[in-house]
């Protein structure tokens, strides 16, 4: 067995079961060993951004580690800003990243780059295999990295003569001990603490226990602003979101004395103001953490605390939006979805300024929204979660700014034949970039580079370039029309709607 064989087989043993692939020349010998290793599916993406995307998608949504393949230094920068996003959403993500060899180092070969150093901007492991016996034991330990709390990205750099040299050997798979609930005593849990859940405590086991810790303490349970995964609709508890404006955000959490974080990071500002603190809570905030298994620690502070109070899930209602011939906006956009939206759904946020959360009404669902910020990542996401729930219809709400950034995703969709809805909200113009120069700068934010009209971007177009159907709609029966079609077949679709900019 040669050393790419042995990278393969032990990833392949660690419970990877899915590759975002886009190869070059150094990693042809992980490229046939991949096509060679059963159980792991090798899918080719036509950018480096769509298959870290896809990747942090698949985690979100498998609870199990996805792998990308990429061209040395070059093709993991490509990748570097939805790794990012992967970071900041904890997805577990392991990078294999194929280098030129050991041999060919200090040439001044055309893509010769520390490779290492890039990986570390958005690794929380990173490594280089020395040599083909030690190369599975690399691959092992890098999925160890990636899945153990609080998770994220693994990057493994695998040299073109580590890979095809022989004397590599499978390592075996160790199974990783749970992590330990933390839960303890906090003190004064009640009308001054304020609770903010993250990752894994915003499914429907965490959010339950945290509604009865609030009904129990009066406590202020809040869910991150921009979370990783949330679980919401009838039967799941409702919970609020900690508004993405600091201004707001704030004054909501003004009386907070004493704060707990459940898998979500301290709240601050996302941009510095002048004048203004980055820290959302005031400055005497106790904060304390429940780390570890979170979802365990919430479900022991809940039952110390609210032993004899249930959670109060979400009802069906009668309550629908009915879709006259209305121009759309962001708001009736998401009153259509949510209406039409099936049981077991997965909504992809990357509407930003577009973005309204679906009523509370909906059929049960998970949303995945963006806690790096940087765009181009709803597409992408879409794919991974897609191949993660097969079984799942995916809507995919995207901006026309963000769209532009990885477009290619529409291609893995045909290709993959994946059941994926993207509506692509077009207001023509970087709209928060509007917003915010008008708020900070003054006057109506109405420079010509947020400008994204003359010519107008023509997103139907460029979906049947990829082989996905597309159409055009202007009011909400038409996307209500439209969005039927597009979930009662199968295969990828795009539905692009005009809407007008919300400031």
């Amino acid at each position: 067995m040669n050393g790419a064989g042995a990278v393969l087989e032990s990833l392949r043993a660690a419970g990877v079961r899915v590759c975002f692939v886009n190869p070059g020349t150094s990693e042809l010998h992980l490229l046939a060993a991949l096509e060679q290793t059963p159980d792991v599916r090798g899918v080719l993406c036509l950018f480096e951004g769509v298959a870290t995307g896809a990747a942090d998608g698949f985690g979100r949504m498998a609870g199990l580690p996805a792998l990308t393949l990429l061209h040395q230094g070059a093709g993991l920068a490509n990748g570097l800003a939805n790794l990012h996003n992967a970071k900041r959403a904890r997805t577990p993500v392991v990078n294999l990243v194929g280098d030129g060899a050991t041999t060919h180092r200090g040439l001044g070969a055309p893509l010769e780059s520390d490779v290492a150093a890039l990986a570390g901007t958005v690794s929380c492991w990173v490594r280089t295999a020395r040599d083909p016996a030690s190369a599975g034991v690399d691959a092992t330990e890098a999925v160890a990295a990636t899945t153990s709390p609080p998770g994220g990205v693994a990057t493994l750099i695998v040299p073109a003569d580590v890979a095809w040299s022989s004397g590599g050997q499978a390592a075996r798979q160790t199974p990783a001990s749970p992590a330990p609930s933390t839960a303890r005593e906090f003190a004064a849990v009640g009308r001054n603490t304020s609770v903010l859940l993250g990752g894994p405590a915003l499914t429907a086991r965490g959010l339950a226990a945290a509604d009865r810790i609030a009904r129990a303490t009066h406590a202020l349970v809040l869910a991150e602003a921009f979370p990783s995964r949330l679980e919401q609709g009838i039967g799941v508890p409702a919970i609020e979101r900690l508004s993405s404006d600091p201004v707001t955000a704030r004054r909501r959490l003004a009386d907070c004395g004493h704060l707990v974080l459940a898998g979500a990071a301290p709240p601050i500002t996302a941009f510095a103001e002048p004048g203004m603190a980055g820290e959302l809570t005031p400055a005497d905030c106790m904060v304390d953490r429940l780390d570890g298994d979170v979802v365990s620690a919430l479900e022991d502070l809940a039952d110390r605390v609210a032993p004899h109070i249930r959670a109060h899930v979400q009802e069906p209602t009668s309550a629908r939006f009915h879709m006259p011939y209305e121009p759309l906006t962001a708001d009736t956009v998401a009153d259509v979805v949510a209406t039409l939206l099936p049981e077991g759904a997965i909504v992809i946020d990357e509407a930003n300024t577009s973005s309204v959360p679906l009523p509370e009404w909906a059929a049960r669902h998970d949303v995945l929204t963006n806690p790096g910020f940087a765009i181009g990542l709803g597409m992408p996401l879409a794919v991974g979660a897609a191949l993660a729930c097969p079984d799942r219809p995916v809507v995919c709400l995207e901006a026309d700014g963000s769209a532009m950034y990885t477009p290619s995703a529409l291609w893995t969709q045909a290709r993959e034949r994946l059941s994926v809805t993207t509506i692509v909200l077009n207001n023509h113009g970087y709209a928060i970039l509007r917003r915010e120069s008008a708020r900070l700068l003054g006057g109506t934010g109405g420079s010509t580079l947020f400008d994204l009209s003359g010519p107008d971007l023509d997103f139907v177009a460029l979906a049947e370039a990829m082989g996905v159907p597309g159409c055009r709609v202007g009011t909400t029966g038409e996307l209500a029309a439209r969005l039927r079609q597009a979930l009662d077949e199968s295969g990828p679709h795009l539905i692009e709607a005009s809407v007008p900019a919300r400031y």
